[in-house]
């Protein structure tokens, strides 16, 4: 018996006393046949307007009626789970991942709860092309499976390349040939370029206003360099705290004597002015001011996922070509590692209600099944033929050169409301985004994608071995715990988040055993025990 239908014979025996109450109480909504769905609207237009909506309503006979909300994620993520608690929810959500998806806890809750109707029935009959997808990529069907068998909502699968290594080092190679230094390989090296670029007056300008190294607060300045010293997982201001797997067991890894020496090499370079300490509280845009900077080229090098994050494309003075990837750097004692970003997301964006019919459930997942081909995702998140992308032409090469090149994007028009462009990206394998033609040139704002692509084949041979990855987001939450969970989660992640950029800027001292100890000690009064105790269980129900 496959995972999967073990999963749902034990679906079948499985019933939720809450859910069997809802379900019972609830009928589907009075909508005159039309599918209320809940979904972000963006300002280039409406939701019922858009182009891609009325060629769905077309292609499947079906009237959506919007409940729309913003891409502002605090109040859409807010709307959403008003209209949960309220009871006036609709027939069917389609979200974004990035502004308000289901989390994984809200999926089994609602799920269990029977406000969320299985999808894996209609799945099987009416969705072909999905089936099809979960069997090219099963780890994608094993996410969206929640432990008691059911599907309850449709995930994104996204094998953006360059996304799978977000911890990355830009750095000014301009500078680098202007003082006559070559790209560092080794912590000590970097040091020294870092020192170079602070103290040599790279812009020339005979002023002392060059900032060596910097970052935001939303991707974390602490991973690149860690990744020297001890595995650095992902993380982000919401991300669960730094754990890693050793022979199977959780452990986590800011604890560790390798992450006690990444954080005193930090410092020292913080120390010597080399890393802006800001780098812990300023936000994308007062990092992007720094690259954008009018009165000279003052930013040498920052740790952000793409150089555009620090300067605008196509700037007048060509900066945006200035700056190219740094391979991870070798540590004093051999340790090299890429931070690893799978492309598996555990965050739900379609789901359908006990509210919807059985006729509008079909139509529904006949969206989602049109939504997973390569045409249904040109159509639905890049736009029409010839607006937003054309067809490959003799001659075209594709992102992968190796790979016979499909279609070509052109210039994203931010006005146009053709598409549903986020809400309606379910779909990109790594084939079909590598065969999009992309230009040679990759310091042409049109090229960019290949040099994304380039500077993570630096980063690729360092990704970790599957087995020290910590799989949390393959991870279901037990309903008995998932609020200890997460209370613990929140506490321990901040708390070492804090204490971090204390050490790092000289409010705690990295190399006083005294004030390491009393960091272990506050994680233990934290509850890190009773954490990993909860997370190995999780893991072990894998």
């Amino acid at each position: 018996m496959t995972h999967r239908n073990t999963r749902r014979a034990i679906a079948a025996v499985t019933v939720v006393a809450t859910g069997l109450a809802l379900a019972a109480c609830t009928s589907p909504s009075d909508d005159d046949g039309a599918l209320v769905a809940f979904g972000p609207q963006g300002d280039n237009g409406s939701l019922e307007d858009n182009e891609f909506t009325q060629l769905l309503e077309k292609k499947f006979d079906i009237d959506f009626d919007w409940q729309t909300t913003t891409y502002d994620g605090s109040v859409a993520g807010e709307k959403r789970q008003v209209s949960l608690a309220s009871g006036d929810y609709p027939d069917a959500y389609f979200l974004v991942p990035w502004v308000d998806a289901f989390s994984r806890s809200e999926v089994l809750k609602y799920g269990q709860q029977g406000v969320l109707v299985p999808l894996e029935d209609l799945i099987d009959e009416y969705a072909p092309n999905l089936k099809k997808r979960f069997e090219e990529k099963p780890d994608w069907e094993q996410s969206v499976t929640a432990p008691d068998g059911h599907i309850y909502a449709i995930t994104q699968f996204t094998e953006c390349f360059h996304c799978s290594y977000p911890s990355k080092l830009w750095m000014n190679t301009t500078w680098l040939d202007k003082l006559g230094l070559e790209q560092p390989t080794t912590t000590e090296e970097l040091r020294e370029v870092l020192r170079a670029f602070k103290n040599d007056d790279p812009n020339g300008n005979g002023k002392a206003d060059e900032i060596p190294l910097s970052a935001s607060s939303g991707e974390p300045v602490i991973n690149y360099f860690m990744n020297a010293f001890a595995y650095a997982p992902y993380g982000s201001p919401s991300s669960p705290p730094p754990m890693v797997m050793d022979g199977g067991k959780v452990e986590l890894s800011a604890t560790s004597d390798g992450w006690r020496a990444g954080l005193q090499y930090i410092a020292s370079l913080a120390d010597e002015g080399l890393v802006d300490t800001a780098s812990f509280t300023q936000n994308g845009e007062a990092l992007r001011a720094l690259g954008d900077n009018a009165d000279a080229e003052i930013l040498g090098a920052a740790a952000v996922l793409h150089p555009y994050e620090i300067v605008t494309a196509d700037s007048p003075d060509g900066r945006d070509t200035h700056y190219d990837a740094v391979a991870p750097v070798k540590g004093p004692d051999g340790t090299q590692f890429a931070t690893y970003r799978s492309q598996v997301s555990p965050l739900g964006m379609f789901a359908l209600t006990n509210k919807s019919t059985e006729e509008e459930r079909i139509k529904a997942i006949k969206v989602i099944d049109y939504l997973v081909t390569d045409e249904g995702d040109r159509l639905g998140a890049m736009g029409p033929e010839g607006e937003a992308w054309v067809p490959a032409e003799e001659g075209d090469v594709a992102l992968d050169p190796e790979l016979e090149p499909t279609f070509k994007p052109l210039t994203y028009d931010e006005t146009s409301n053709a598409a549903w462009r986020s809400m309606g990206q379910y779909w990109d394998s790594l084939e079909y985004r590598n065969s999009q033609v992309v230009p040679e040139d990759i310091y042409s704002p049109d090229g960019y994608e290949r040099r994304l692509l380039e500077a993570s084949q630096l980063y690729e041979p360092y990704a970790p071995d599957e087995d020290l990855l910590f799989p949390d987001n393959k991870l279901w939450p037990d309903p008995d715990t998932s609020a200890e969970i997460a209370e613990l989660q929140t506490n321990i992640a901040t708390y070492i988040t804090q204490a971090q950029a204390e050490f790092v800027t000289g409010q705690r001292d990295i190399d006083d055993d005294g004030a390491w100890q009393s960091y272990l000690d506050d994680l233990a009064g934290l509850g890190v025990d009773r954490y990993l105790e909860l997370q190995q269980k999780l893991y072990d129900a894998l």
